[in-house]
């Protein structure tokens, strides 16, 4: 899909959360697509909301760091009627025994985004050295 021009973008990402609808294992297959988007270094400010690209920009600029990537995770699976209502919010973690950030997507007591392949329950995740710099609750675009 990212490889396309952006109106053949557009709409394989239409047809592809039409998919998810009846998907046996839609979170997989979003985390899926995701795993072949173009990826940057840099591409938004996670801090800065204002700065973020609303769902159709996302895909129109076709840029994604790692935290884009979360993003466009959640606006795929927040634009399906199946989880409108299920994203619950974006956190930013940092370790910083190891300098790392990951940013975590929490959707019907599932974790997208510690493990890039796949998801993993609430209650299976190690937070041992993992500190929650930031909470950020989505704005609706149903």
């Amino acid at each position: 899909m990212f490889d396309k021009n952006e109106v053949d973008r557009l709409c394989a990402w239409h047809e592809f959360r039409n998919q998810l609808e009846v998907s046996e294992n839609p979170l997989q297959d979003t985390i899926d697509l995701y795993n072949t988007c173009p990826i940057m270094s840099f591409s938004m400010d996670p801090y800065n909301s204002e700065t973020w690209p609303n769902p159709w920009e996302l895909l129109s600029e076709n840029t994604y760091c790692n935290f884009g990537i979360i993003l466009g995770i959640a606006y795929t699976l927040m634009l399906t009627d199946r989880f409108s209502h299920s994203v619950e919010k974006i956190t930013i973690n940092t370790n910083k025994e190891v300098a790392q950030t990951k940013y975590l997507l929490y959707i019907n007591n599932k974790v997208i985004g510690y493990d890039r392949k796949t998801w993993l329950t609430v209650d299976s995740i190690d937070n041992t050295n993992w500190i929650v710099e930031s909470t950020i609750q989505l704005p609706s675009y149903q």
